[in-house]
């Protein structure tokens, strides 16, 4: 067949260890010998972030405002481990947080469902999407360990120099612990929009939920902030496309959603997000059945896999042995940028094989050849067949070309 033509190039990141490898066998079996594929590439291999002193991780985002649409491969966020083994400058930040604060995105993820592999929850029929507002909270606190008596005191001096608030935190009689951390309205605000425009791009239900009744001013403010976004300008578009915004407290949201149906987002704070987006995932099955997608409020989007590098793979495949690391996450990263590339440029060829090339994947597996991760889950009647990961991108690439 015709190679499928691209008008505007994606901007791709490249990364690290095991998902490294499997990024090129993606390209090498599945994109390459169908696509005329277009990207501006750059490397966030930990190695060449080194090299650039991060300036690569920059370049990319200020990219991926520039072209719209981006695909990320998992990237190492060095411990002090990781320091000495690549021997490295400094510990570098994570490179999702850095492109997450230059396009002051939300990250809203979503299980890949399957027939054969159910959820633990066995109400829940149709994906959970969790919206987690990535910026601030505990991830950009400030903390200090109270070596014994004394007073901590919450201050704040306006841009003038003037003192406008301060108040006792807690009189310490011993050691402890003390943990102060901001948010902005600006970044709130941000999230809001990106939320309900994606409930409305996707015709979903949008959930929000905090403890707006413990904390008054920090998860009250991102409530009302949140409200008065909806009423100005989202709630007309709602009820024209018969979806609801319902608010509720974090606690309560947690029971609605283990005794709902799915098939909704969940907007949550940074640190609700981190922990229910796993809660979620692992639920559903498996990390690596996770998509993922940055969402900037000015429609810039950039796509990748939930899950992390895979380095115990990663060790094993640089001893020459056999791998069976599950792509799936990773190659619907593809997917989305390459729908989303073509929805922005319309070009109804490169969505049509966005959508085939997902089927492909989700029928393999349902037709019982799978990596081996998820033969342990599997409840289909066909018996599974656990393969290696390229023999498992080979038999996608079968259905395919069936479908093409």
């Amino acid at each position: 067949m015709e190679k499928i033509q691209m008008t505007t190039p994606l901007v791709e990141m490249d990364g690290d260890e095991m998902t490294r490898v499997l990024w090129q066998q993606i390209k090498d079996e599945l994109l390459l010998p169908y696509i005329d594929l277009k990207t501006e590439y750059y490397d966030l291999g930990l190695p060449h972030r080194e090299e650039t002193g991060d300036q690569v991780t920059v370049d990319s985002a200020e990219a991926t405002k520039k072209y719209g649409v981006a695909v990320k491969c998992a990237t190492i966020t060095p411990n002090a481990q990781r320091v000495e083994e690549y021997k490295l400058s400094q510990m570098w930040k994570s490179p999702n947080g850095t492109i997450r604060a230059i396009l002051d995105g939300t990250v809203f993820r979503a299980p890949i469902m399957v027939k054969g592999i159910s959820p633990v929850v066995k109400t829940w029929k149709k994906p959970i999407t969790i919206a987690r507002h990535a910026y601030g909270d505990v991830y950009k606190s400030t903390e200090y360990r109270v070596p014994g008596p004394g007073k901590a005191e919450l201050v704040f001096t306006d841009a003038d120099g003037k003192e406008q608030f301060r108040q006792t935190i807690y009189d310490f009689e011993c050691g402890g612990v003390l943990q102060g951390q901001y948010n902005k309205d600006s970044s709130i605000r941000s999230f809001a929009h990106a939320c309900f425009q994606y409930a409305i791009s996707t015709k979903q239900d949008l959930w929000f939920a905090t403890k707006d009744t413990i904390s008054k001013k920090y998860d009250h403010t991102f409530k009302d902030i949140f409200q008065e976004i909806f009423d100005e300008q989202y709630k007309a578009k709602f009820d024209e496309l018969g979806i609801e915004y319902f608010y509720t407290l974090i606690d309560d949201a947690v029971a609605r959603v283990v005794r709902s149906q799915g098939g909704f987002i969940w907007a949550c704070k940074n640190y609700d997000g981190d922990v229910m987006s796993d809660m979620v995932s692992t639920a559903f099955g498996s990390l690596a059945m996770m998509t993922s997608v940055l969402v900037s409020p000015d429609g810039n989007y950039e796509y990748e896999a939930a899950h992390g590098t895979v380095t115990r793979h990663y060790y094993k495949y640089l001893k020459g042995e056999e791998t069976s690391t599950n792509p799936v996450a990773t190659l619907f990263a593809w997917t989305g940028a390459l729908r989303k590339r073509g929805e922005l440029d319309g070009n109804a060829g490169l969505m049509a094989f966005a959508d085939k090339l997902e089927r492909a994947t989700i029928d393999t597996i349902e037709g019982g050849v799978m990596t081996r991760d998820l033969v342990g889950l599997w409840e289909g009647e066909i018996p599974a067949r656990g393969v290696n990961s390229l023999e498992f991108l080979k038999a996608i690439r079968a259905k395919l070309e069936a479908a093409l």
